[in-house]
């Protein structure tokens, strides 16, 4: 058989599915499931309308030949173009995204879409060299949720890794606008761009705190799992994932025997419920609890790609033009004006370098033990 190109289902499968038929309908349904990186009823200008038996017949032909040739065409078609409605969002502005981001997103879940590994029709995207806060003193948006069957694109505020400071061994903290520091190195407490695939979400309890002087509620925090490649394999290793920006601070011990979270003598922790979205992670990725409820919600049970700029290739192309006063713009290269002006160039820590300076200052300087919480007033 001669193989379908995928173009040619597209645009015929749009067709039928326009069509009032439902037959026709149902099968475009059932197509679209499968192949969920393009829009079933999106117009299709020029195609003749069709009449119910040509669609039926056409729409037959097509599920019958369509689980067994859009593999292999999807393999060899070039990556699509990026289409109009999402080039409105393309730039450097705020709430945009950057091209050379969204061009690595977009081939990273298309790969993984032809691969089987996901089928979830949205993807997710950050951009870690533009700053976290804005100019109006709001947190800066440059974490991407991009539905492209739904032609949704969003914008959002997302934390990153603030880095250590190892006293007479290594210093490299972040400051909470700018991110000048990179790493994949265990403890590093840095983010590390390149290529993610979302995990199963898991919560955790982390505590209760007061909503008003007679009630409080547990925190139940989610956690979104990254599974990496390459520079990002050791993601696991590292628990590296997106949770939302909350924790609980200045805990004591609540006497509650009857709370689900209870430990074995019958106490909780209480205490104050911190947002901290507009601060930094220990290396994860951290959104605001309303944009992380979305994040989870759109990953559960369905997992998807994220890719997140620069990679360590990029961070040592920047600094390498930068200490050359080469511009980045006529080098090919991408970084937010706005960031690279104020950390005056960015540095990656690879893990074999970072990673033995680490532990030793773990040996060093071994952490203390935890004390234990002290119990809550009036008990």
């Amino acid at each position: 058989m001669v193989p379908v190109r995928s173009v040619f289902l597209e645009r015929l499968v749009a067709s039928i599915g326009s069509n009032l038929s439902p037959l026709g309908r149902a099968i475009c349904h059932q197509f679209q499931r499968q192949n969920r990186w393009w829009n079933c009823y999106a117009p299709t200008p020029g195609i003749r309308r069709l009449t119910p038996a040509a669609v039926i017949t056409s729409a037959l032909f097509i599920a019958l030949i369509g689980a067994s040739t859009m593999p292999r065409a999807f393999a060899t078609e070039p990556q699509p173009a990026i289409p109009a409605w999402l080039k409105a969002h393309v730039g450097e502005k705020e709430g945009q995204i950057a091209l050379p981001v969204l061009q690595r997103a977009r081939a990273l879940y298309l790969r993984k879409v032809r691969e089987g590994a996901v089928s979830n029709p949205c993807y997710f995207a950050k951009d870690a060299t533009r700053p976290h806060i804005s100019r109006n003193g709001g947190p800066g948006r440059r974490f991407y949720i991009i539905c492209e069957a739904e032609r949704s694109f969003r914008a959002v505020s997302s934390g990153h890794g603030g880095g250590r400071t190892l006293k007479g061994i290594a210093d490299f903290k972040n400051g909470r606008r700018c991110a000048k520091h990179f790493s994949n190195a265990l403890g590093s407490r840095l983010t590390t761009g390149g290529v993610y695939v979302t995990g199963e979400s898991r919560t955790s309890f982390k505590g209760y705190y007061q909503t008003s002087s007679k009630r409080k509620a547990a925190l139940i925090r989610a956690f979104v799992p990254f599974d990496g490649e390459g520079e990002t394999a050791n993601a696991e290793r590292r628990a590296i994932g997106g949770h939302a920006a909350v924790l609980i601070k200045g805990a004591c011990l609540l006497r509650e025997p009857g709370s689900p979270y209870a430990n074995g003598k019958g106490y909780v922790p209480l205490g104050k419920l911190v947002d901290y979205s507009g601060g930094r992670s220990s290396g994860c990725t951290s959104w605001s609890p309303t944009d992380a409820r979305e994040i989870v919600e759109i990953t559960e049970n369905d997992p998807t790609t994220l890719y997140i700029y620069p990679a360590q290739a990029d961070i040592d192309a920047v600094a390498r033009a930068v200490a050359g006063g080469r511009s980045l713009k006529r080098s090919g290269l991408y970084w937010n004006a706005s960031c690279l002006k104020e950390i005056g160039s960015p540095k990656y820590w690879p893990k074999e370098r970072l990673g033995p300076r680490i532990a030793e200052y773990q040996r060093n300087n071994p952490a203390p033990k935890r004390s234990s919480l002290p119990l809550c007033a009036n008990q």
